[in-house]
């Protein structure tokens, strides 16, 4: 581990390779906590925009449409280490609170209570309050949680279970809500039921989850950079760091980073890193490739890794045999692929309908999954707007399909084949709302987005393939992202993105702050017992 006094915060130039919201956060935490001065921080972004996969806003390839290419759940208890950041971050929209307190109070007007969660291909909606699960279901699950990660490697969940487990209300709103296939990590599963053991009497209702005022894009990620910017860090749009150098002195085994090399829209450029130089990189990218399609045509799906979201971590992970196996991660496209789509209306019709027939008001709701359909569709509808700009009028609604090469049922074809009108039919055929299906289809914009690796980072590892957030005898760099290692953690949070950062600044500065502790239901008894009457019920 690096020598926690090698950095005075005062000379030291701060490297981030990646402007998403690892890398912002680490310019926080480097500043806040770490005293380093903002215009010693450089963050090194190949986009013009921040936020990573953190998006949302209007368009470029439509008119009048807006998109999230996904959205994120978030709780008290897990996401420590994500509101000790934006309880410092001042709200976009009134500077005198705080994010988090922004968001504080908007979950006490919005309250999350799902009364629509699962429904079946007739249009009923399921009582999904009893998971389903049989005597031989909660000794799988006990065993999975009694196993260690080394004995477990890269197994497969459907490897642990049998097949009516998957047939479950249990699974059938565990799989949507944090977008696990059977074929994905049981590693990763078990530390999912870890850390959000606390949802299981409420996964039927998802009463736990706290949302944002509008997309994460301008609720937290526009705050972050204002606040960056204020204090005078240094971002670099238009920047892609295509390589680095590494040394290790053979005496010590201590390895630095010593030279970034940089293409720019004009050409090239090669910084040197001096001797009070940290150099942080995140790795992968679980929306790299993304294409985007609307009303009457079909994204893409980008096979052959054309964007570079992939490829600093390739060409670093040549360099040293700890440094992670990116192609793990992305070298299955269709086990990991999704489409998503955002509608854009103009009017609330579809709205009112959702309403009378769920019972819950926009933002009130949860995701709800026909759990029976060829394309297994789930639909969120946010509170409105879900754009801070979003114009007067218009309204919003996000879902996304899980098994897109399916065919659907009423479209006839797999969803990676149809077009934003195909799939808003299905979608409006699902609900059995067909008396409105002319009126939607003629004033709404579908935006479909398709991503090769949405759940790349679920993907069967073993030991290795992640990196350390700080490997061994690493003295002035770090890894970042939701492709590093960190012990008990789960990916496709925020939190893991915000912790990992939070650990690397911390411990290349020593800063003597505590870093919260990763939260585990078991060791509270009264959590523990909910728990285990919801397993049972």
């Amino acid at each position: 581990m690096p020598n926690k006094k090698t950095f005075d915060a005062k000379q030291t130039h701060l490297w981030i390779v990646g402007g998403g919201i690892a890398g912002m956060a680490a310019a926080a935490f480097a500043i806040r906590d770490a005293q380093v001065p903002a215009k010693n921080i450089h963050i090194l972004e190949e986009l013009n925009i921040t936020g990573g996969s953190m998006d949302g806003g209007a368009t470029p390839e439509a008119a009048h449409a807006w998109v999230t290419r996904g959205g994120r759940m978030l709780t008290d208890e897990t996401y420590l280490c994500l509101w000790d950041l934006f309880s410092t971050i001042p709200s976009l929209e009134n500077p005198d609170i705080s994010v988090w307190e922004e968001c504080r109070e908007f979950n006490e007007k919005v309250k999350t209570h799902a009364n629509a969660r699962l429904i079946d291909a007739k249009h009923n909606i399921l009582d999904a309050e009893k998971l389903g699960l049989s005597n031989l279901h909660r000794a799988q699950m006990l065993r999975l949680l009694a196993s260690k990660e080394e004995r477990i490697g890269s197994r497969r969940i459907d490897e642990f279970f049998d097949d009516s487990f998957f047939q479950s209300n249990f699974w059938r709103m565990w799989r949507t809500t944090f977008a696990f296939q059977k074929w994905h990590s049981a590693a990763e599963l078990r530390r999912y039921f870890l850390r959000f053991i606390q949802e299981l009497p409420r996964i039927h209702t998802l009463a736990g989850v706290k949302r944002t005022k509008y997309n994460q894009y301008d609720s937290m990620i526009l705050p972050l950079q204002r606040w960056l910017v204020e204090q005078g860090v240094d971002v670099r749009f238009g920047n892609y760091v295509t390589d680095a150098d590494f040394s290790t002195d053979e005496t010590t085994q201590e390895r630095r980073a010593t030279k970034l090399y940089v293409k720019l829209p004009e050409g090239k450029e090669e910084i040197e890193l001096q001797q009070h130089d940290l150099a942080i990189f995140t790795l992968g990218s679980i929306t790299a490739d993304s294409r985007y399609g609307s009303n009457d045509d079909i994204p893409a799906l980008i096979r052959d890794r054309q964007d570079h979201g992939w490829r600093l971590w390739e060409t670093l992970s040549k360099k040293a045999p700890d440094f992670g196996r990116p192609m793990s991660f992305y070298g299955n496209v269709d086990e990991h692929k999704w489409e998503s789509f955002t509608l854009t209306m103009k009017d609330d019709v579809l709205l009112k309908r959702i309403v009378d027939y769920t019972g819950n008001e926009p933002g009130t709701g949860a995701l709800m999954t026909w759990f029976e359909s060829g394309w297994h569709l789930s639909i969120v509808v946010p509170a409105q707007p879900h754009f801070a700009n979003l114009p007067q009028g218009s309204f919003t609604l996000w879902g996304y399909g899980f098994q897109i090469d399916h065919i659907g049922d009423y479209i006839k074809k797999p969803m990676s084949e149809a077009t934003g009108q195909e799939i808003l039919t299905e979608l409006i055929k699902q609900l059995g709302f067909d008396d409105i299906l002319d009126h939607v289809l003629a004033t709404t914009n579908v935006t479909t987005v398709m991503m090769p690796y949405a759940s790349a980072l679920f993907a069967c590892r073993k030991p290795g393939d992640r990196p350390f957030v700080i490997p061994k005898g690493s003295q002035n760099f770090a890894f970042l992202g939701q492709f590093v290692e960190i012990e008990d953690d789960v990916v496709f949070t925020v939190e893991y993105s915000v912790r990992g950062a939070m650990l690397a600044i911390y411990e290349f500065f020593g800063v003597e702050r505590e870093i919260p502790e990763i939260y585990n239901g078991l060791l509270d008894p009264k959590v523990g017992l909910k728990a285990l009457e919801a397993v049972f019920h």
